[in-house]
């Protein structure tokens, strides 16, 4: 069995967070982050808001993105032999039917079709802007925000493709991104294994 989980949202809500604990606990398990498929620093382009659009669905290559999850689809052992994932079988089962699950982290993986119709569940962070924008203020990025970017750029763009989404009508499951961390863990944890179990 093969289960694709999306973990997605606004910038600072909590991904990666969330991500780095799942895959530790669940069987069988990659990740694909969106960050590392952002396209050289010199092909994203400065819009008319006067930044340059790193949050834009154009600064990503979306197209590599989807080939990477697709092979991850036709050789999920391979896949994870070349990332260094460990393969466990479940002994318990004679003809053991294996589970793998692979978790895709990024900020927008709810706006391009090709990679939004591959997934089995898709969550999606949210935090109010006044807290996103205090988190925001204390990361550490290669490259520093640039002095009005996140009101000029990144909370604009945020909105404009959670809308996109909405008017899409895609099937997400809204987490809170001001609860715990150990409550949101707890909360898809149970879902994907309650899930898992009933499929097996």
């Amino acid at each position: 069995m093969k289960y694709i989980i999306g973990i997605g949202g606004v910038t600072n809500g909590g991904k990666t967070t969330l991500t780095n604990r799942l895959i530790k606990v669940l069987p069988n398990c990659c990740v694909v982050h969106q960050d590392d498929f952002y396209k050289p620093q010199d092909q994203i382009e400065v819009g008319e808001d006067g930044f340059k659009q790193w949050d834009a669905l154009e600064s990503l290559d979306m197209e590599a993105m989807v080939s990477t999850v697709r092979a991850w689809i036709e050789k999920p052992r391979k896949f994870a032999r070349s990332h260094g994932v460990n393969i466990k079988p479940n002994s318990k089962d004679p003809a053991p039917k294996e589970i793998h699950i692979l978790v895709i982290e990024g900020f927008l993986l709810y706006n391009y079709k090709p990679l939004t119709d591959l997934f089995n569940r898709r969550y999606y962070l949210t935090v109010p802007y006044d807290e996103c924008k205090r988190r925001r203020s204390t990361r550490h990025y290669p490259i520093p925000d640039p002095p009005g970017l996140f009101d000029g750029h990144v909370w604009p763009m945020y909105l404009k493709y959670r809308k996109e989404m909405e008017m899409s009508e895609v099937d997400v499951v809204h987490l809170d991104g001001l609860k715990s961390r150990e409550d949101l863990y707890n909360q898809v944890f149970e879902e994907v294994q309650n899930t898992l179990l009933n499929c097996s």
